[in-house]
């Protein structure tokens, strides 16, 4: 139980850098044809949300502008859940 902290941490600070590699490749793909620029920000906005108040907030305004973009985001978050869930299930049983 003591390394529960350290692991939450751990997470955390992985969750920040993948949000963050995330949007920096969608302001890339912004000028680069081969990568969709708004999809990856909002895709890095997301895992940002996890962590971030900020990013929340943001991707609440997005949402709540860009209804169509909230039906397919809430979607994919969904789907990102359950395999999560699945993900988490599997790893803590023993079979």
């Amino acid at each position: 139980m003591s390394n529960e902290p350290a692991k939450s941490f751990v997470i955390r600070i992985a969750l920040l850098i993948l949000g963050w590699i995330l949007i920096l490749l969608g302001i890339a793909g912004l000028f680069l044809p081969v990568l969709q620029g708004i999809l990856l920000i909002v895709a890095g906005l997301w895992v940002l949300s996890l962590e971030s108040k900020t990013a929340r907030r943001l991707l609440e305004r997005i949402r709540h502008r860009f209804p169509r973009l909230d039906s397919k985001l809430t979607a994919w978050q969904e789907r990102w859940r359950q395999r999560l869930a699945r993900w988490r299930k599997k790893k803590h049983d023993p079979h």
